[in-house]
């Protein structure tokens, strides 16, 4: 199991039902399909989801973030500065070539 801390606001509580949400109404507009068909063929009825996303979406920005926690970002090394090259580059004894 994850030791994470979930944030508790109710704008992530929202956003958080969002899926599960999707999920059932994808299954009730099955199911009206099944039973009722015609009207009610789910090439008529798919905008429906894009309603539920939409205000669930709105309900979550509207909402309070009282009490939110930022997620942690993942540990990354320290950025170490690119090499500054030598002032003047080694001598070749060979002549440079294609000249």
């Amino acid at each position: 199991m994850s030791n994470r801390v979930g944030c508790r606001c109710q704008s992530c509580t929202i956003r958080g039902l969002t899926g599960p949400a999707v999920v059932i109404t994808i299954g009730i507009l099955f199911l009206l399909h099944q039973v009722h068909g015609g009207h009610f063929y789910f090439g008529n009825t798919w905008p429906v989801i894009l309603v539920v996303m939409g205000i669930l979406l709105l309900a979550s920005s509207m909402a309070s973030r009282e009490g939110h926690i930022e997620p942690p970002t993942s540990a990354s090394p320290p950025r170490v500065p690119p090499a500054v090259p030598p002032a003047n580059p080694p001598q070749t004894p060979y002549a440079p070539q294609g000249q």
